[in-house]
């Protein structure tokens, strides 16, 4: 679908060795600023454990899993939104993405520099949340001068966008991000036409020391004491920890590993899952002797869309949709096993398709 997760945060926070074990893509992991110049993009596989339910139960010939894009973005410093350090490449990258997911050094460790001497996740997290709203100021206000020319011809659109852009202004001018502002539906319809960067949902992780992880420490109650007021998740996890973990060769040594942790699995599984959530993402199946597949929508995705993520053909000569809900599907253990319950529903193009549908489309082109 191109939907596009972006890893942010000030330097030495842990972007990187995220990234790596997100994606074992090896980007460079260094102690010091801008280790990251260029984004690394890399595709994660979306963890879930009903994909190899169904593997288990149609016995395919292969197993393909769903998948979110990640982008591991430069470092910022005070000052990006004029240009500082990396400032405008850092915003542009951002632009391009649909969800943000934000690290915070939550770790003390003297081989490893802070860009501002000290750790503080609350300060560091302020330190972008300004730079991205003075940005965005910068956006509502270039608006806001364009409709007000056109407003004092009586146009009743422009004069509109000028009352929602004015209010967001102080909206924004209060520090508080472009997400949390309210407004009508036609408002919003105004707000989501600046593609703001602190409109974007966000995912907190902050990033701790082993020996912190998973019950945390002092940074992470006094970060999730900061934001306790935001709509956004916040996931612990040690990025050193998930680095070891992505360097194992085969799924028993990973295994053992988690083990001897004591964890159930790997952090990043959570951090993905939350990512995919965040991108209001929903997954349904195909399940054949060829394939077991899963496949990524928006939630509220109807039917003929869905199947047009398959096949643009399938989507312009959809006829109609079989679905199997997941867990009917494992209850009688297969396609014939639903459909001689009565759990085989045949749907048309209205059928708003829901997670973990088990679904066959029927088209004709």
């Amino acid at each position: 679908m191109g939907l596009k997760c972006g890893i942010v945060g000030l330097p030495n926070v842990g972007k990187s060795t995220l990234f790596n074990a997100l994606t074992s893509a090896k980007a460079l992991a260094a102690n010091y600023p801008f280790a990251t110049k260029e984004p690394n993009v890399g595709v994660i596989t979306v963890p879930d454990p009903r994909l190899d339910k169904l593997e288990e139960l149609v016995n395919p010939q292969k197993k393909i899993p769903t998948t979110v894009d990640i982008v591991d973005i430069a470092g910022l410093i005070k000052g990006a939104s004029k240009g500082e350090g990396l400032g405008n490449q850092f915003l542009g990258n951002i632009r391009e993405t649909d969800a943000i997911i934000h690290v915070v050094r939550c770790f003390e460790d003297d081989n490893v520099v802070h860009v501002d001497g000290s750790v503080d996740p609350v300060r560091d997290k302020m330190i972008i949340d300004t730079e991205l709203i003075f940005k965005d100021i910068e956006t509502v206000e270039k608006r806001i001068d364009k409709f007000r020319r056109i407003a004092k011809s009586g146009d009743k659109e422009a004069v509109r966008t000028m009352e929602v852009g004015q209010a967001l202004l102080e909206h924004l001018e209060a520090e508080k991000p472009a997400r949390s502002f309210e407004t009508s539906e036609e408002g919003q319809e105004v707000v989501d036409s600046l593609m703001l960067l602190t409109a974007k949902p966000i995912l907190y992780v902050c990033n701790v020391d082993e020996d912190s992880f998973p019950d945390g420490n002092e940074h992470t109650k006094a970060f999730r004491e900061a934001i306790k007021d935001e709509k956004a998740e916040t996931i612990l996890v040690s990025a050193q920890i998930e680095a070891e973990i992505a360097e194992l060769d085969t799924k028993e040594e990973r295994d053992m590993f988690l083990e001897e942790m004591g964890l159930a699995e790997p952090g990043v599984n959570r951090v993905i899952r939350a990512s995919y959530q965040l991108l209001n993402l929903l997954t349904y199946f195909t399940a054949g002797e060829k394939e077991v597949r899963a496949w990524t929508i928006t939630e509220g995705t109807k039917a003929p869309g869905a199947a047009g993520v398959i096949h643009t053909d399938f989507e312009k000569g959809f006829i109609r949709a079989e679905v199997i809900h997941y867990a009917d599907f494992v209850t009688y253990g297969s396609e014939s096993g639903a459909r001689d319950n009565g759990k085989l529903n045949v749907e048309g193009k209205e059928y708003v398709v829901q997670d973990g549908d088990v679904m066959h489309f029927r088209f004709n082109v």
